[in-house]
């Protein structure tokens, strides 16, 4: 006999976008209803989604309690609504209590071995020659493919003067000060980090090196990153201040390069990469991003940006060409909850492609 605790098991591992946490633990299913083989149950929604939200979610339960019960629930019926804003209040004021708790506990953890000399912590500098070949796009959908994968992921936005990782992954939150020490803030299972939480209005940063390699060394040092796996930097492009200090705080860090495959950009992506080989760093691969541009219809592959440029510099490097990206953009809509400008969906091709990245990664 079915019971609403069985339900609430059901749908533990659903996740509240946003917040990132179990939509049952958030208390956010309720009203739960048995009758015969039918089911119904109120989802309460942080805001107000369109039809579209609401039919994945009602999609996403329907499947987790069907595999939960053996197909053997005929009917499915959700009600939506909206959270007054106490009730939100309330949600956010537990939540910080648990963050806190869980951030002093991992602090108290690791606090005898500082990030930098972490050995349980894989280091991922994403680099290129130059700008406009999609080094951020890569770093964000590798990061959450690596998160989508059950690994514990943190971003540090190393691009001081041309931060966009907040704004690519639709964060709209600022980090939290907690004992002096800053908590970062997470998304879609990734933890970031970046002087875009610093500055208002998009203001630019007008700052000289040795400036730009203390907020770097910040970036390391006061912030909780607590348990993490993998922690994946994105540099600015080219071999200049940020590039040479990340390379000699962490040696044992290693490198991703990505191109595109205009014969040009894979010649000055060569010195990025040269310069990690200088410094005895690891190049774990080459990614080479809008690679085509894929026709909707046809499917038929037009190379806007030439060909070859990828594994001409895969060879030169002596290392492995991990994926061709094609040339486009995520299919999201801003009514979704989970929406991120930059991040592509797990079943999409391209988001495919990213998950395949990082099983290589992980292998």
């Amino acid at each position: 006999m079915r019971t609403k605790e069985d339900v609430l098991q059901a749908l533990k591992g659903i996740k509240e976008p946003e917040w990132n946490k179990s939509m049952v633990e958030l208390n956010l299913i309720r009203d739960i209803m048995l009758s015969d083989n039918n089911i119904s149950l109120t989802v309460v929604t942080l805001k107000d989604l369109r039809t579209e939200a609401k039919e994945n979610i009602q999609k996403e339960i329907t499947t987790c309690i069907e595999q939960h019960f053996h197909q053997s629930v005929q009917n499915v019926h959700l009600r939506f609504r909206t959270m007054t804003s106490y009730e939100r209040t309330e949600i956010e004021t537990r939540m910080e209590k648990s963050s806190s708790q869980d951030y002093s506990a991992a602090s108290l953890n690791n606090e005898a071995t500082p990030l930098l000399k972490r050995t349980d912590v894989t280091f991922i500098a994403i680099a290129s020659g130059k700008g406009g070949v999609g080094k951020s796009t890569v770093t964000v959908n590798l990061a959450v493919a690596l998160a989508r994968r059950g690994k514990k992921v943190g971003i540090i936005d190393a691009d001081i003067y041309g931060f966009s990782i907040p704004d690519m992954m639709g964060i709209e939150t600022k980090p939290k000060i907690m004992n002096n020490t800053i908590l970062p803030v997470e998304h879609q299972g990734v933890k970031v980090i970046s002087m875009g939480f610093f500055v208002e209005d998009n203001s630019p940063v007008i700052w000289r090196g040795p400036m730009l390699g203390k907020m770097l060394g910040q970036f390391f040092t006061d912030v909780a990153w607590g348990e993490i796996d993998y922690l994946l930097l994105d540099l600015p492009p080219g071999t200049g201040d940020i590039a040479l200090d990340v390379h000699q705080m962490l040696p044992e860090c290693k490198e991703i390069i990505v191109t595109t495959p205009h014969p040009t950009a894979s010649y000055v992506a060569a010195r990025a990469g040269s310069m990690a080989k200088q410094t005895n760093h690891e190049i774990m691969g080459i990614i080479e991003n809008m690679s085509y541009l894929a026709c909707h219809t046809c499917g038929t592959k037009d190379y806007v940006f030439g060909r070859g440029g990828g594994t001409a510099l895969a060879d030169q490097l002596q290392t492995k060409l991990l994926a061709q990206i094609p040339l486009g953009a995520p299919d999201n809509h801003p009514s979704e909850p989970d929406y991120s400008p930059s991040i592509y969906k797990a079943d999409s091709t391209v988001g495919k492609l990213y998950l395949d990245i990082a099983d290589q990664i992980i292998q």
